[in-house]
C-alpha cells in the first residue's frame, strides 16, 4: 500500500522487518489511512496520536491484522523481503518515486528534498 512496483515493496518489507528486529515502530502511513478512513500526502502529528490498535506510530510490532487488501506481489514482498539497511522510506511528491534511506537524518533530507 505505501509504494509502488515489486522491487520497492520489497525494499519496504525490508525496512519494516529492520525496524521490528531493533525495536523501532513500524509508523506505516498506511495504517492511519485505515484507521481515519482518508489518504492524505501527509499525515500530521495529531494523526499519529489516534487511538487504535492498527496505529503503528504508537503500537510496536505488526497490527493484528491487514490494513487493506494486499494484492500478490505485497503478500510476495512480505515473505521476500529485499535485505538492505534502510530503516525509513518516503514517496516523492513530485513523480511517486521512492526515496529510502538508513539513517534518520538521510530521511529529513530526503523529506526537504522531496516532499512539497
Amino acid at each position: 500500500k505505501e509504494v509502488r512496483g515489486y522491487e520497492d515493496m520489497r525494499l519496504v518489507s525490508g525496512v519494516f522487518w529492520n525496524r521490528i528486529e531493533i525495536g523501532q515502530a513500524l509508523e506505516s502511513c498506511a495504517s492511519l489511512a485505515y484507521i481515519l478512513g482518508v489518504n492524505k500526502s501527509i499525515y500530521t502529528t495529531e494523526d499519529t496520536q489516534v487511538d487504535s490498535i492498527y496505529n503503528t506510530y504508537q503500537n510496536p510490532g505488526l497490527p493484528p491484522g491487514p490494513v487493506s487488501n494486499p494484492g500478490i506481489n505485497a503478500i510476495k514482498a512480505a515473505i521476500y523481503p529485499q535485505d538492505s539497511n534502510y530503516l525509513y522510506f518516503l514517496s516523492s511528491s513530485e513523480d511517486g518515486s521512492t526515496k529510502f534511506a538508513e539513517t534518520y537524518e538521510q530521511h529529513l533530507e530526503n523529506k526537504r528534498r522531496f516532499l512539497q
